[in-house]
């Protein structure tokens, strides 16, 4: 009957293994079929949208970036691409909050990188000794060690630290809600240390950049943006995916356990589907502490390491207002908010998400999205519902001197969903990679491993498809 292949996990790096194993095989006239199982109800993992009132209302992540060309290339191989959001351009202001205050990012900064002079110094962010050091940084020699240090280590031997805590560890680290003091620069941001080697300083490198852009390859991005969206959310991508899936799935449906003879796999299941699934390969497309567990029986080091990725639970909150609630002296007329982790504050973040992207809220009406949890504190993520609005609510009076009751809200909690990059991530998952291979027909896919992002998981999904069919010569 051809080859079986089991995908363990429908989020989008399971979903989209199962959409490109489907496309390789007919494309190369192979026979290859799949089950993809979710242990939820409904497929997607955390790219879940809720519409209520003209609300578009995102759970996890809003958008993607569109420097990275897997999620776009996906998008219109969907035929999603007049769905494509661009991500507002001209209330493009990021704010970060500095001693109880919003101050606006100074224009010209790439990440945590000036690029421009006068704003550089006109910033109240930095202190003039902040400011000084991070000058330097345009004389500095790069670092001839080539093993993996901390964002936090990295962006202070180069920046200093007040760079770190006001914009790095805000900014990039919160990508990853991550220590940047442990963060893996290497799976993390690998390409900053390439522009500390080819420029020798990252200003310089992002001068030259600014000069000479790179030229965007590959499919085009909604209004040339940096973020893409889709119209009705980002829950339109699974739905296209799902309608173009012809292979089995099981939903509510757990895998308990593995086991491997004579070259085939069997796996044992509880819920809707089968007792037993009996398969050539098996992907698993889930979060490697939940893995952990399945991979004993086959590779009992390989199951140590990813039972050793460090994850975090995370919430967001999203609050839905009538403009006439937003304060005139507080306008809302950027992304959002960055919060350093000096401000002890009990968010992470605050995305203004109805400025950020169009048709997120009816006329008259805004909607905010607070994130909570992270490394700096679980407990706040795992609270109860009416105790989480309860704090958002309190947080956004003393940042945003909103006091009304919101229209509506949303809480999504995401326990022990964020994977930790600590530093050395790259080499463990390579050797993790290596102990798959060797067992015979096992692949890791997701956000554990090689990048968290959207386009880094169905860029997973791809090199997972690649090991099962490999592409013709």
């Amino acid at each position: 009957m051809g080859r079986h292949v089991a995908i363990v996990g429908a989020g989008i790096a399971g979903l989209a293994t199962a959409f490109y194993l489907q496309k390789r095989a007919a494309e190369q006239g192979v026979d290859v079929r799949y089950t993809l199982i979710d242990s939820r109800s409904q497929v997607g993992g955390k790219i879940v949208t809720d519409h209520e009132r003209e609300f578009v209302i995102e759970g996890g992540p809003d958008s993607f970036v569109t420097d990275k060309p897997w999620c776009l290339a996906l998008c219109h191989e969907l035929g999603l691409a007049e769905l494509l959001l661009p991500n507002n351009q001209l209330e493009n202001k990021v704010y970060v909050l500095n001693r109880g205050k919003l101050v606006q990012l100074p224009s010209g900064f790439r990440l945590s990188i000036p690029t421009r002079l006068k704003p550089f110094l006109m910033t109240p962010l930095i202190s003039p000794l902040g400011k000084l050091r991070m000058a330097m940084e345009y004389f500095l020699p790069p670092r001839p060690a080539a093993d993996d240090e901390s964002l936090g280590d990295f962006i202070g031997r180069r920046l200093g630290r007040e760079a770190v805590d006001k914009f790095a560890g805000p900014l990039m680290a919160g990508i990853f809600v991550s220590d940047p003091d442990r963060l893996s620069m290497r799976g993390a941001f690998p390409m900053f240390l390439e522009m500390e080697k080819k420029y020798g300083s990252l200003i310089r490198a992002a001068q030259a950049m600014k000069k000479n852009p790179p030229k965007r390859t590959g499919l085009p991005a909604a209004g040339n943006a940096m973020f893409n969206s889709l119209k009705g959310g980002m829950r339109q991508l699974v739905d296209a995916l799902i309608a173009r899936l012809t292979g089995t799935i099981w939903t509510d449906t757990s895998v308990t356990a593995i086991e491997r003879c004579d070259g085939k796999y069997t796996l044992s299941l509880s819920g809707n589907g089968p007792a037993t699934l009996p398969c050539d390969d098996v992907v698993l497309a889930i979060p490697a502490h939940r893995a952990a567990g399945l991979v004993a029986p086959l590779n009992e080091e390989l199951s140590r390491m990813m039972g050793a990725i460090r994850f975090v639970s995370t919430a967001t909150c999203s609050l839905a207002y009538l403009l006439d609630d937003i304060p005139a002296d507080r306008p809302l007329d950027g992304f959002g908010v960055l919060i350093p982790a000096s401000e002890k504050r009990r968010l992470i973040a605050c995305t203004w998400a109805s400025t950020k992207f169009k048709h997120r809220a009816p006329p008259g009406c805004v909607l905010l999205r607070a994130f909570v949890g992270g490394y700096r504190d679980e407990a706040l993520a795992e609270q109860d519902e009416d105790a989480l609005i309860d704090m958002v609510r309190d947080e956004f009076a003393v940042l945003f001197g909103i006091t009304a009751k919101p229209m509506l809200h949303r809480v999504y909690q995401w326990h022990k969903g964020n994977p930790q990059y600590d530093v050395g991530h790259p080499s463990r998952v390579e050797k993790m990679d290596a102990l798959a291979a060797s067992v015979g027909g096992l692949h890791l896919a997701g956000s554990s491993y090689h990048g968290i992002g959207m386009p880094d998981c169905i860029k997973s999904a791809l090199m997972t498809v690649d090991r099962i069919i490999p592409i013709a010569k």
